[in-house]
């Protein structure tokens, strides 16, 4: 049976209106394939449950929650990972510099300050994040000279950090587990005490929805300054729209996860509230690990698009040596490039350390097959010279999601390993694909 020649041409505009309305709106395919993806996973898992269990625990308050701060630490990872892939490097080493540096925070709150400062001091926790960021950017800047200067392999030189570095953390920590952390470090990791509430999550998302608003009204005059084709109004007002109603109902989202009552019990006692019989609801609002991922991801973006240093990374990725051939300091770049993944490193460190209350040997383990897995399935290309801040976040998401799923649904840590290894796979394979069709 042949389509009839109404048909074809319905077809045909149907196909038109939508690459019309992309090419409007300017939005990234890749951006919508990775969401659309996201999402498929996500109801997959919650439609999932309600099969075999009865009722399904993924689309909740408490499980998006839970999996917004649980991929901060790898986001905030991933974010530096796009710089090192996109110059055609690699870096094995984040799980174990991870490592390093919280159990050096972790000795400074724990054992080294207080016997100085005396316990409780409320400097403790600021100078053991000091010293965790600026050991972390020194390891970094020296896997970039030793890449740079000394031409030896990314991969060789992040391999013997990722071995160099665990074996120090577990000499500096004599194979102990340090404990507890300052308790105002501890809310750096979450918890209901390390979130903003719903008065703060509501004054983040007022500032959310005005930066949606400034980036359009700004991005119509830059356009207008540099004599660049505008956007139609409709296009502008669906953006406006669209990152307004995300930012609102991110908001909503983690309003709607209360304290369990436990927490809230104590908090009533030692605030002296009398508890009514129904109980009260507080919320959690947005976790601090999230805000210090939102962040980074900001800080990140705007260093990326807005400088010359992400200018020179991009140069850098797309051709070595036309980019040293017109004056960039590639080696120099390097350098900088690995010191500032050093302290992303670092600074997920704080939040994965906090969030565990304790700086441990094995913190950090395979987190590198995750950052370099999220940055690759957020569209970073292992060939270089193509990668974006938010599609490293969102592929932290997507790994986060499919482990956290697995583990809702009843998958062993070997299906997970399965999973996780063949998704790489697939992505790397389907970046293969987009390339040779772009061309």
């Amino acid at each position: 049976m042949t389509d009839t020649p109404a048909a074809s041409e319905t077809a045909t505009s149907q196909e038109g209106a939508f690459s019309r309305f992309l090419h409007a709106t300017e939005l990234d395919t890749r951006l919508l394939g990775m969401l659309g993806a996201l999402g498929a996973i996500w109801l997959g898992f919650h439609f999932y449950g309600e099969i075999v269990n009865g009722f399904g625990a993924f689309l909740t308050p408490r499980n998006l929650w839970n999996l917004s701060v649980q991929t901060a630490s790898i986001g905030i990872m991933a974010t530096g990972m796009v710089l090192v892939i996109v110059t055609r490097h690699i870096d094995l080493s984040v799980g174990s510099v991870l490592g390093f540096c919280a159990i050096i925070m972790g000795v400074m709150q724990v054992n080294i300050l207080p016997m100085y400062l005396g316990l409780g001091h409320p400097m403790l926790w600021i100078i053991a994040i000091l010293c965790g960021l600026i050991i972390g950017t020194l390891i970094g800047a020296f896997h970039g000279f030793l890449i740079a200067y000394g031409k030896i392999p990314a991969f060789i030189v992040t391999l013997g950090g990722l071995l160099v570095w665990r074996g120090a953390a577990f000499l500096v920590a004599r194979g102990e587990t340090i404990s507890p952390v300052d308790p105002t470090f501890a809310l750096l990791g979450g918890g209901p005490y390390g979130a903003v509430g719903s008065t703060g999550s509501w004054i983040v998302g007022l500032l959310g929805c005005m930066a949606v608003l400034a980036l359009i009204v700004f991005g119509r005059r830059q356009r207008k300054n540099f004599q660049i084709t505008q956007r139609p109004v409709w296009a502008e007002t669906f953006l406006a729209v669209v990152g307004c109603g995300a930012v609102i109902g991110a908001v909503l989202l983690v309003n709607a996860y209360p304290w369990p009552k436990g927490i809230v019990r104590r908090y009533a006692s030692a605030e002296g509230i009398e508890l009514p019989p129904e109980g009260i609801f507080i919320s959690h609002g947005f976790a601090i690990p999230v805000l210090i991922l939102i962040a980074v991801a900001i800080v990140m973006t705007i260093l990326m698009s807005r400088t010359r240093f992400g200018r020179y990374v991009y140069a850098i990725g797309g051709n070595p040596e036309a980019a040293e051939l017109a004056g960039i300091n590639t080696r120099w770049m390097t350098v900088k490039i690995f010191a500032l993944m050093g302290f992303l490193t670092a600074l997920s460190a704080v939040v994965a350390s906090a969030r565990l209350g304790s700086a441990t040997n094995a913190l950090g383990t395979l987190d590198e097959l995750y950052v370099i897995a999220a940055a690759v399935i957020g569209g970073t290309s292992l060939a270089g010279g193509i990668g974006t801040i938010y599609g490293a976040i969102l592929g932290a998401l997507v790994m986060q999601s499919l482990q956290t799923g697995m583990v809702l649904i009843g998958f062993d840590a070997a299906i997970q390993q399965v999973v996780v290894g063949s998704v790489l796979v697939l992505a790397v394979f389907l970046d293969i694909l987009y390339r040779r069709n772009s061309k």
